[in-house]
């Protein structure tokens, strides 16, 4: 085992593998914390997994709790829980290089991003799909940035439209630096609201909205965003967390939704899209009429 940039990495297998030694801290807002940031995670590997330890100390937050003092039970038996299935990871590791052994040149390369949130968090996984000369497709993980939601309450479609945004910034950042011919990168999103807003050109949205669909408009094209079924979309395990049992057999996590792996006449295409902007939508702006006519008596 070699430590590279913070991961332990196994020449002989050249995989990554984590070796969690976990310190002996009170069971605290200060303890819990500590112990969470102690996992050097750098890629994401283990987001969905650790977002469950993280929604533990938001909880503690949101209850006030000073940094010492003793947490509720029901608390205590989640944290317990959490850390009895840290130790399944001994026996995680992934694969350093992203191209199979025996695959061959790569004839074309495409980046797929995929973001979701819940009311517990949001996050986006980034895959990127390989194709060699006999038409044989590999799907290989790359990143994952995942975050809790605000303290502050913020509704589901604006933390959806958040996670779009950052998976636009991701897939900015790995054009710059993948030293690869990539062909036009793929955004999916399960949220028909966010495709909507995406899609639209007429509407004014309130500032939110409208800062976020800007940064999306200027770096990527409508016709880039796709719809993915929320059960076929990996970055909800990122949003709402997964115990270790689901995640050690999740092979889509590390592969990508099964669909990837095929043509893509066999990529999921939403029917019956309407991207009309309902007016009632509470992000839309409204049209204030001021009468600048006064009656003088």
């Amino acid at each position: 085992m070699e430590r590279a940039l913070g991961v332990d990495w196994c020449i002989e297998s050249d995989s990554f593998r984590f070796r969690i030694l976990v310190k002996n801290m009170p069971v605290t807002r200060r303890g819990i914390l500590s112990v969470v940031n102690s996992i050097y995670d750098p890629l994401g590997f283990l987001s969905p997994f650790i977002l469950l330890a993280k929604t533990i100390v938001q909880d503690l937050c949101r209850m006030k709790l000073s940094w010492d003092d003793e947490i509720p039970e029901d608390i205590a038996n989640r944290w317990f829980a959490w850390l009895s299935d840290l130790s399944r990871f001994a026996s995680f590791s992934v694969k350093r290089c992203i191209k199979p052994k025996g695959f061959g040149p790569v004839a074309s390369a495409q980046l797929h991003h995929f973001s979701d949130a819940s009311e517990k968090g949001y996050g986006v996984v980034s895959y990127i799909r390989i194709k060699n000369s006999h038409s044989q497709v590999c799907c290989s993980f790359l990143l994952v940035k995942s975050r809790v939601t605000p303290l502050k309450p913020v509704t589901v479609p604006r933390l959806e439209l958040t996670a779009a945004t950052i998976a636009v910034k991701m897939d900015k950042l790995m054009k710059r630096e993948l030293r690869m011919d990539l062909k036009e990168s793929v955004l999916w999103t399960d949220s028909t609201t966010v495709l909507r807003y995406i899609h639209n050109d007429g509407t004014r949205f309130k500032t939110f909205v409208a800062n976020r669909v800007s940064v999306i408009r200027e770096n990527t094209r409508p016709a880039q965003w796709r719809y993915v079924k929320t059960s076929s979309n990996p970055a909800d395990h990122a949003s709402r967390g997964m115990r270790a049992e689901h995640f050690m057999k999740c092979q889509s996590w590390m592969e990508g939704p099964d669909f990837l792996a095929k043509d893509e006449s066999h990529w999921p295409v939403l029917s019956e899209f309407s991207r009309n902007i309902s007016d009632d939508d509470v992000e839309v702006k409204r049209k204030v009429t001021v009468n600048i006519v006064k009656a003088i008596n």
